[in-house]
């Protein structure tokens, strides 16, 4: 007697979930996504915010852009100026301009110059319209117009400046709060945020510094 086979067990392809030749998907399955463009999507994310933190270490521990507030450090500096400013492995020295932060002062960040570095002294006099370091009279044509004393007073005007620390002046002496002025003083090294490299913007202030 013979045994005659169904048409499935003939031909297996035919059979329910059995890999078509046209897709080699399962008839009767889930069709397979194609999740390409989500994972490029995904990498280029990825890469954005990856630059994105770069970016923000750089302008945080290495360089910042500053922007100049008020008159203390004219004709070098005008208020409005954008100011480049290098932070990373940075040693205070003399004749820098220098960005610091004293809160005893005020919360915003100031500019200034450096005078003078520790161990150094300092001796001001105004009617002489000089300023000595270590009795040597600073060459200062940087310096906007004569000085006079300030409407605080002579304030700090002879000092040796201690370890670890920096005596700062304004180029614009006569209207500049800077270590002579005793709610600044002495500044902390550990305050100087960074020396300012060149002025950026506007484009006609642009120089080193």
């Amino acid at each position: 007697m013979e045994h005659w086979k169904s048409e499935e067990e003939n031909n297996p392809q035919a059979r329910p979930g059995y890999p078509s030749q046209e897709g080699g998907e399962l008839s009767g399955g889930k069709a397979h996504k194609d999740t390409s463009g989500g994972r490029e999507l995904y990498m280029n994310v990825r890469v954005l915010v990856s630059m994105m933190a770069v970016f923000v270490m750089v302008f945080t521990f290495v360089a910042r852009i500053i922007v100049v507030s008020g008159p203390s450090m004219e004709s070098t500096l005008w208020g409005g100026d954008l100011i480049l400013v290098w932070g990373l492995g940075y040693t205070p020295k003399q004749g820098d301009i220098v960005v610091l932060t004293q809160e005893n002062y005020q919360e915003d960040s100031i500019v200034k110059r450096v005078i003078a570095t520790e161990g150094q002294r300092v001796d001001i006099d105004y009617s002489a319209n000089s300023v000595r370091v270590d009795g040597e009279l600073l060459e200062e044509d940087y310096i906007k117009e004569q000085m006079f004393v300030p409407s605080y007073g002579e304030g700090i005007n002879h000092v040796t400046v201690p370890e670890g620390c920096l005596f700062v002046m304004g180029d614009n002496r006569n209207q500049s709060a800077d270590s002579r002025y005793p709610n600044i003083g002495i500044v902390d090294t550990r305050c100087v945020i960074g020396r300012g490299l060149a002025v950026m913007f506007p484009f006609e202030h642009w120089k080193k510094l």
